[in-house]
C-alpha cells in the first residue's frame, strides 16, 4: 500500500481488474462430491503396507500364510500398492496423499478425544468441539457441512449418507439436517429393484458385528448414486475399527483392502456416468488413528494412546493438481475437511465456532 499511490492511473486501473479477477477465483470444475471413511484405519497401513510384526503375531493373525502370499513385499512401496491398489495406482498418480508422517506429513485430529464421534464431528462441522466426548446416541448440536450444502440452491434433496455404524443419524443430526441418511438396519424403502434386493440382504444377514457389512452399505450408497444421481454422496465404513478392536489383524487387513477396492468401483462407476464424469473429487479419510508405539495397542486409541492422533486425507478429482503423495513437510488437521468440502463446490463454510480454512493445495 506504501507504493499504491506512486503508480500510474492505468496501472491502478489493470491492478483493480486483476485483483477483482482474482477475487472471483478460478472457476470450479468439481460439481458433486462423494465422501468416504474407513474407521479407524492407521496411517501407518495406508503408507507402509501390512505391519509384518502384526502379521507374524499368532495373537492378532490367524491366516498368517494367506495375509503373506496376498500382500507381503520387502519393497514397502510395493507393500502398500498390495494392499491399497487404488490409492496407489490412481490417486497416486491423479490426485493427493497426505499424512506419511514418516516424511514429516502431518495430519492431525484436533479434538482430544480421538475416538470416533468427535472425530466424525469434526470432519463435518470443522469444530473440534470439547462437549462432543462420547460415542452415545446424542443429536449433535453443531451444523455440519453436509447440511449446508444441502441448503445450497441446487442441491437441496440432493444429499445422502449411508453408513454401517447406526450412530451416524445423531452425528449428521438426521432431524434437524434435512438430508437422507441410511445407517445399519435402517429400511431402503425405494422402488429401484437393487435396492429392493440389498433391502432384503440385508434383512437376512448374519450381522457378524453386529451391523450392517461394510459391502451392503456400500452397495447401497452405490445403486442410490446411480437411481437418483445425488450431488453429495457420504459412505461410512466401519469394520476396520471393529476387526482391530478385536485383535483379528489378518481381518482389518482384508476389510481395509476391501474397501480399496469398492473406493475403485465406485470411481469407475463416477466416471461412467455423464453427470459425474470428470466433475466429481472423491475424499477419502478416517476419524482416528490407532496405537503403535507399544505394537499391542494398535487395537485402541485415545487419548492415553500414543499416535492415534495421526490420520490421513487422500483427495482425487477435477480441481485437485496430480502431485500424488505430498512430500511437503506439513500440518493438516481433521477440522479442515468440512471447508475444504463446501470449497470445492464453490462455497465457503465457517464452523459456528474457531476457524479452519480449507487445505488449499486441495483446492486452489
Amino acid at each position: 500500500m506504501r507504493n499504491f499511490f506512486k503508480i500510474g492511473f492505468c496501472q491502478i486501473f489493470f491492478s483493480l481488474a486483476f485483483l477483482a479477477a482474482r477475487a472471483q477465483g478460478t472457476p470450479k470444475r468439481t460439481e458433486n462430491l462423494v465422501i468416504l471413511t474407513l474407521d479407524g484405519m492407521r496411517w501407518q497401513e495406508v503408507f507402509g503396507g501390512i505391519d509384518s510384526s502384526l502379521m507374524n503375531n499368532a495373537a492378532y493373525t490367524k491366516d498368517k500364510d494367506g495375509l503373506k502370499s496376498r500382500f507381503w513385499s520387502d519393497d514397502p512401496w510395493e507393500r502398500r500398492k498390495r494392499l491399497f491398489p487404488f490409492f496407489w495406482t490412481t490417486i497416486a498418480q491423479r490426485g493427493q496423499l497426505y499424512g506419511n508422517r514418516k516424511i514429516g506429513n502431518y495430519v492431525n485430529v484436533a479434538n482430544p478425544y480421538q475416538f470416533s464421534y468427535p472425530g466424525y464431528n469434526e470432519i463435518f462441522t470443522g469444530y473440534p468441539d470439547e462437549a462432543v466426548n462420547s460415542n452415545d446416541k446424542i443429536w449433535n448440536k453443531n451444523t455440519n457441512v453436509l447440511e449446508f450444502i444441502n441448503r445450497q440452491k441446487g442441491f437441496t434433496g440432493k444429499v445422502a449418507a449411508f453408513s454401517s455404524w447406526d450412530v451416524f443419524p445423531y452425528i449428521l443430526n438426521r432431524d434437524r439436517s434435512g438430508i437422507y441418511i441410511n445407517s445399519d438396519t435402517d429400511s431402503l424403502n425405494f422402488k429401484d429393484p437393487s435396492l429392493q434386493l440389498i433391502n432384503r440382504m440385508q434383512s437376512l444377514s448374519s450381522r457378524p458385528l453386529g451391523l450392517r457389512t461394510d459391502l451392503l452399505t456400500y452397495f447401497a450408497g452405490k445403486e442410490y448414486l446411480e437411481a437418483y444421481a445425488p450431488r453429495v454422496l457420504y459412505i461410512a465404513w466401519d469394520e476396520t475399527d471393529d476387526f482391530a478392536h478385536l485383535g483379528f489383524y489378518d481381518q482389518y487387513i482384508n476389510s481395509a483392502h476391501a474397501e480399496d477396492g469398492m473406493i475403485g468401483d465406485l470411481w469407475n462407476t463416477l466416471q461412467s456416468i455423464p453427470q459425474y464424469k470428470d466433475k466429481t473429487t472423491l475424499i477419502v479419510t478416517c476419524d482416528h488413528g490407532r496405537g503403535d508405539q507399544v505394537k499391542d495397542q494398535w487395537r485402541d486409541h485415545g487419548t492415553n494412546i500414543g499416535d492415534s492422533g495421526g490420520i490421513w486425507l487422500a483427495v482425487i478429482g477435477p480441481d485437485t493438481t496430480p502431485e500424488g503423495e505430498v512430500q511437503t513437510k506439513t500440518q493438516l488437521y481433521q477440522k479442515q475437511c468440512a471447508s475444504t468440502m463446501a470449497a470445492l463446490l464453490g462455497f465457503e463454510f465457517r464452523p459456528q465456532y474457531g476457524q479452519a480454512g480449507p487445505v488449499r493445495t486441495i483446492v486452489p
